[in-house]
């Protein structure tokens, strides 16, 4: 199995991480990419972290927030110093990072973008995020995560 990009910057910075990974055609139906991966690996959904891309006054940017919340847009354009935040169009997002809705990982995008991770998640032993492929987790420190996407970190989720 080919590495992703998300997984070459991990090989590269020489962090301990874990892979998992799991089918991503075998979910319930109208469940999210997320919640098939908390069920898939049988994670709690506060460590499983899910990748969303938005606006935030224009500018795109990313926001990682564990699977069991949802992203507060005006959270995150106050963490970025902006007014207003709107979630990208899913087509935007994937031609940014390079990756496939359901696989967009905060790692080894195509171009860096600013990034904010959900401050709830720093107090965790370990996290994990899309590997950059729909069935493929990575589980890392919150730290690690942080300082590889250049981070910002502030309560985004709620």
């Amino acid at each position: 199995m080919a590495a992703t990009p998300a997984v070459r910057v991990l090989e590269k910075a020489g962090v301990r991480f874990e892979l998992r990974s799991y089918d991503p055609d075998d979910h319930e139906d109208g469940q999210g990419y997320g919640e098939a991966a908390v069920a898939a690996l049988g994670q709690d959904p506060e460590r499983v972290l899910k990748t969303l891309l938005a606006r935030v006054d224009g500018t795109l940017v990313v926001a990682v927030v564990p699977v069991a919340g949802q992203l507060d847009l005006k959270a995150l354009a106050a963490a970025l110093g902006g007014r207003r935040a709107a979630m990208a169009d899913p087509a935007d997002a994937e031609r940014s990072t390079g990756y496939v809705r359901g696989g967009i990982s905060p790692l080894g995008q195509r171009k860096a973008l600013p990034t904010v991770v959900d401050s709830s998640t720093l107090d965790l032993p370990t996290v994990c995020v899309s590997g950059g492929r729909r069935g493929l987790q990575v589980e890392l420190t919150p730290a690690d995560l942080v300082a590889l996407t250049r981070a910002r970190t502030a309560p985004i989720g709620r």
